[in-house]
């Protein structure tokens, strides 16, 4: 009787002892969150033209989508932007990773780098875009571009052609073109072209017999019009 009396108390001595354990595991801290991680590129946008200042550049950082494709229509952004040079709406969508434009024209020849910066988005995509302001509708640009084999101080150089937004006929007429050939109209929710992004056939002028031209010669351009270079500088 005494011999089965202490098994039990044992028995019943290893029971306290496997609720302790229990409760001291309950008591255990959760493991730390890890810190964020930023992802930062260096964007330039160099102007290869001679007479074509190009407007602040837009660039967005965002998901795999694309914000426009050759030979679809324009969203209302970028028709802002093609028309009028004009990129808050361009980079206005909330889901957008991030996003900013560069405070001033870039003139013919010059350049401009921006930092844009996106936490714990290692698999990012690009989209930039710039008009060229003495034409009606033409911009250049990427759209949708892959970040995630960019590593660290790595560079990609692109160098881009002019797209015609395909939202304004390029009249180059007198009030139709916003740059400093003509101070005229910007964006026009009108649309009276192709309605279809598409390269841009590049600008006839005054000089070569489009009568109503404001343009000249020195506002033509070939391509590649622009270099972008991005490097991932964090």
């Amino acid at each position: 009787m005494f011999q089965q009396r202490f098994s039990l108390s044992l028995i019943g001595l290893g029971c306290l002892a496997l609720s302790a354990c229990g409760g001291s595991s309950n008591n255990s801290q959760p493991a730390p969150e890890p810190d964020p991680v930023s992802y930062s590129y260096e964007v330039t946008v160099q102007n290869l033209t001679q007479g074509q200042p190009l407007s602040p550049v837009a660039i967005v950082l965002h998901n795999n989508v694309t914000l426009w494709t050759i030979g679809e229509p324009a969203t209302v952004a970028l028709e802002v932007l093609a028309e009028g040079g004009d990129g808050s709406d361009f980079i206005g969508d909330d889901s957008f990773y991030a996003s900013m434009t560069g405070t001033a024209p870039i003139g013919a020849g010059a350049s401009d780098t921006l930092t844009i910066t996106v936490t714990d988005e290692a698999e990012s995509f690009i989209s930039v875009a710039t008009m060229l302001v003495n034409t009606n509708d033409a911009f250049a640009g990427i759209s949708g571009h892959s970040l995630a084999e960019l590593t660290l101080n790595d560079t990609m150089v692109m160098m881009l052609p002019v797209l015609d937004a395909g939202t304004e006929a390029n009249s180059e007429a007198a009030g139709t073109i916003p740059g400093p050939a003509d101070d005229g109209e910007g964006f026009n929710s009108e649309r009276d072209d192709a309605d279809v992004v598409s390269f841009h056939p590049g600008v006839v002028s005054g000089e070569d017999g489009l009568t109503l031209s404001v343009l000249t010669s020195a506002h033509r351009f070939d391509n590649p019009a622009v270099k972008l270079s991005i490097t991932r500088v964090e």
